[in-house]
């Protein structure tokens, strides 16, 4: 077919007339002075229109380009359909022309639905639940399925043939299209379910340790989600990997407004004993305490005239306050008073099960803040306050020792005189 179009576009040029060249060049010239102009006056015009008007949609539109692409069309239909008005023009050249002209036409067809298509797109972003419902995958699906269709158009328009003989036989390559575009599919059907069962949003804080990723996401795309880590890095994971790894969505406490405390005291379990009278009597005047020790004194000492019997000096047959109960009642009326403590989540401290490190007191509390350095500004606030009241209930907190510890024991046991 391109041979016979040689030799004709070589038989015209011999036997074409002078005013056919002469058609031909003027269409041409006509054509691109069309052109020039919209690149140097009408494009620059949108662009001062741009500066002078305050519409943000206006300013997507000319940043995606659009009515840009659009405008190139103009010079193309011109060349189109000043082809026919050439006097003498060869019926297979004058062929040629109109069917490279329409592929171009096609092809800035498709580029102005890409930039339509990327126009919706940061349009949809301006609103305010827009991170709610990312779009960026559908439009780039989008921009795909036109690309495709317009390079079959565009090889049909150049062939001379129909669209529907390039579509007929898309199924004998469509084994090769599902390799080639594996990964893509995957990520379709990926971010699909992540998108219509809301398990990642733009700015959520997630934690996918088989990545390495640990920070907010920035960008969710069709083949990609871009997360940026706290240390400022960032991690690209494809998309189609978070239906096959498991990852954590902290969403849900951002939307609760409070951050989970969750550490526990290790207490030596040799400091756990009942309280005498007299640390009763001292710890009673912590307005924490008070009301706690008056309410349990009075069922103890109800209980204790009821069981007692014959034997009122023995301690296996009464209840007594010990040091570790009252300074567990301590800490839930502290927590419960606390200024940064969220009270409408729960909040508890709970005896863990002993072990060689002694016996975990874990204080369960949710502060009122998300916010990373408050957060841990208001834990190293809480624990500083227990660690420090802890001996005034006579409790100590577990520690192994140390080669400190092991030097200070040798030098009490060695009492040879020196010399």
């Amino acid at each position: 077919m391109f041979e016979d179009l040689l030799l004709a576009i070589r038989d015209w040029f011999y036997a074409v007339e002078g005013e056919t060249i002469t058609g031909f060049i003027i269409l041409l010239s006509l054509s691109t002075t069309v052109h020039i102009f919209i690149r140097v006056w009408v494009i620059r015009l949108l662009h001062k229109l741009d500066e002078k008007t305050s519409s943000e949609w206006y300013a997507e539109i000319i940043k995606a380009r659009l009515p840009q692409r659009a405008l190139m069309m103009v010079p193309l239909i011109f060349l189109y359909l000043g082809v026919d008005f050439v006097p003498g023009l060869n019926e297979a050249f004058e062929g040629f022309v109109m069917r490279f002209t329409a592929a171009l036409m096609i092809l800035v067809t498709a580029r102005v639905i890409d930039a339509l298509l990327t126009s919706v797109h940061a349009i949809y972003r301006m609103l305010p639940k827009s991170d709610l419902r990312p779009i960026k995958s559908y439009i780039q699906l989008g921009k795909l399925i036109v690309y495709i269709f317009a390079l079959i158009f565009i090889i049909a328009s150049l062939s001379d043939q129909s669209p529907w003989y390039f579509l007929s036989g898309i199924g004998a390559i469509m084994a090769i299209l599902l390799l080639i575009f594996r990964d893509t599919l995957l990520s379709l059907v990926a971010s699909v379910q992540l998108t219509n069962n809301d398990l990642i949003r733009i700015g959520d804080w997630i934690e996918m340790p088989n990545f390495g990723a640990d920070g907010d996401v920035v960008d969710i795309s069709l083949n990609t989600v871009r997360v940026q880590n706290f240390d400022k890095t960032i991690t690209v994971i494809p998309t189609h990997k978070f239906l096959d790894h498991s990852f954590r969505n902290w969403r849900g406490m951002s939307e609760a407004g409070g951050r989970r405390i969750m550490r526990a005291l290790h207490i030596d379990l040799t400091s756990v004993r009942f309280l005498n009278y007299k640390e009763i009597q001292e710890l009673r005047k912590s307005h924490l305490l008070k009301a706690y020790i008056d309410g349990k004194m009075e069922q103890i000492m109800a209980y204790n005239e009821t069981h007692l019997g014959d034997h009122p000096a023995v301690l296996t047959n009464a209840r007594w306050l010990t040091n570790l109960g009252t300074f567990r009642a301590y800490v839930i009326e502290y927590l419960k008073r606390h200024p940064r403590s969220k009270k409408e989540l729960l909040m508890l401290v709970r005896q863990l099960e002993p072990t060689d490190r002694g016996l975990p007191l874990q204080v369960y509390v949710f502060t009122n803040t998300t916010v990373w350095a408050e957060y841990e500004a208001i834990q190293a606030d809480i624990f500083d306050h227990l660690l420090a009241v802890l001996p005034e209930f006579g409790l100590r907190v577990y520690q192994q020792p140390s080669g400190a510890d092991f030097r200070s024991l040798d030098r009490k046991t060695d009492q040879r005189p020196r010399y």
